[in-house]
C-alpha cells in the first residue's frame, strides 16, 4: 500500500509531538479547541440523526401508501430546535455548553432541575479530542491530516449511533465512501484504482456473506449499513487492507460478544452491532495499516 504520509514500521510514534507543535503552541491549542468542539457537535449528530432518519422514513412510507401524514411538522434537524434538557425542557445556554468543562463544573447535572446528564457526552468529546490530536500528529496539518480527521469524526458518530440503534445511516456511510474516492484521486493513501476496487470488494464481501448466511439459516446476520461502511473503508485504505480489517473486526466482535454473554448483558443469539468493530478496525487500518499488516504477517 502506498502511504506517502505514513512513517516506516517501527516509527509510528517517533515524530508525533513534533508534528503537533509544528506551528507552535497556539496552533496546537486551536486544533484542540476545534477537536473538542467537533466532539460536542457529534453528540448532537448522534442523538438527532436517527430521529431525522426515522421521520424521513415514515414520511416517505406514508407518501408511497398515500396515507395522510399527521406527523409533527415542527422542524427537527441538526440546527433546530436548540439543545435542551430532556427532563425539564431547560434550554442549554452557551455557558452551559462548553465542551468538557461545563459537564465537569455542573457535576454532570442539569442546572435547572438537577437531572443527571449522561457521561457519554464528555466521553465523546474527550475521545474526539484525543483521536483528532493523534491523527494530526500522525499526518500533520495537511490535506491528508484534515481528511483523516473527518474520517475519524464520522466513524465516532457512526459507532455511537450503531450502538444505540443498530443502524448505520446513509447520511454518514455514503459521504464517507465518496470522500474516500475523492481524496485518493491524487493517491493520498492508495492509488485511485485500489480505492475503487476496495469500495466494490468491501461491499461485496459482506453482501455475499449476508446472503450466504441467510440462505443457510433463514436469518439476517447483518445489515446493509455494514456493507456500505466496509465499502467506505475500502475506498479510503484500498482493497489490500480489507482482509486485515475483517480479521480485526471479527476477532474484536467475538471477544465483545463473549464478554457481554458471560457478564449477563446479552443472551446467546441476541443481535449485536458490527459497525463499531468495523469502525475501530478501519481507523486502525488508516493510521497504522502497514505496521499492523506487517505485524499480522498480511500483505499490504
Amino acid at each position: 500500500m502506498e502511504t506517502p504520509f505514513v512513517p516506516e514500521v517501527g516509527s509510528l510514534f517517533g515524530s508525533l509531538s513534533g508534528s503537533l507543535f509544528e506551528y507552535g503552541g497556539l496552533a496546537f491549542l486551536l486544533a484542540a479547541w476545534i477537536a473538542v468542539s467537533v466532539g460536542s457537535f457529534l453528540n448532537v449528530v448522534i442523538y438527532r440523526l436517527p430521529v431525522m432518519s426515522q421521520r424521513q422514513f415514515i414520511a416517505e412510507a406514508k407518501e408511497a401508501l398515500t396515507i395522510q401524514s399527521h406527523q409533527d411538522e415542527t422542524p427537527f434537524n441538526l440546527a433546530v430546535p436548540r439543545s435542551h434538557c430532556p427532563a425539564c425542557g431547560h434550554q442549554i445556554r452557551a455557558i452551559e455548553n462548553i465542551p468538557l468543562l461545563s459537564w465537569i463544573l455542573q457535576r454532570g447535572r442539569c442546572t435547572a432541575c438537577n437531572a443527571p446528564v449522561s457521561v457519554r457526552y464528555p466521553l465523546v468529546e474527550l475521545l474526539t479530542l484525543l483521536l483528532t490530536l493523534f491523527v494530526l500528529a500522525r499526518y500533520g496539518y495537511t490535506t491528508a491530516g484534515l481528511a483523516a480527521c473527518f474520517f475519524t469524526w464520522v466513524l465516532i458518530a457512526a459507532t455511537a449511533i450503531d450502538l444505540d440503534t443498530m443502524l448505520l445511516p446513509d447520511y454518514l456511510t455514503l459521504p464517507l465512501l465518496w470522500l474516500g474516492l475523492i481524496i485518493n484521486l491524487s493517491g493520498t493513501w492508495v492509488p485511485i484504482e485500489s480505492a475503487v476496487i476496495g469500495a466494490v470488494v468491501g461491499y461485496l464481501l459482506l453482501w455475499t456473506t449476508y446472503w450466504g448466511f441467510k440462505l443457510l439459516t433463514g436469518k439476517e446476520g447483518m445489515g446493509y449499513g455494514d456493507f456500505k461502511l466496509l465499502a467506505a473503508l475500502g475506498a479510503w485504505v484500498g482493497w489490500a487492507l480489507l482482509p486485515m480489517i475483517l480479521l480485526l473486526a471479527s476477532v474484536s466482535g467475538l471477544i465483545w460478544a463473549l464478554l457481554r454473554v458471560f457478564s449477563g448483558r446479552m443472551q446467546r443469539g441476541d443481535p449485536m452491532p458490527f459497525g463499531p468493530c468495523l469502525a475501530v478496525a478501519g481507523w486502525l487500518a488508516l493510521v497504522a495499516g502497514g505496521s499492523l499488516a506487517d505485524l499480522l504477517g498480511m500483505p499490504n
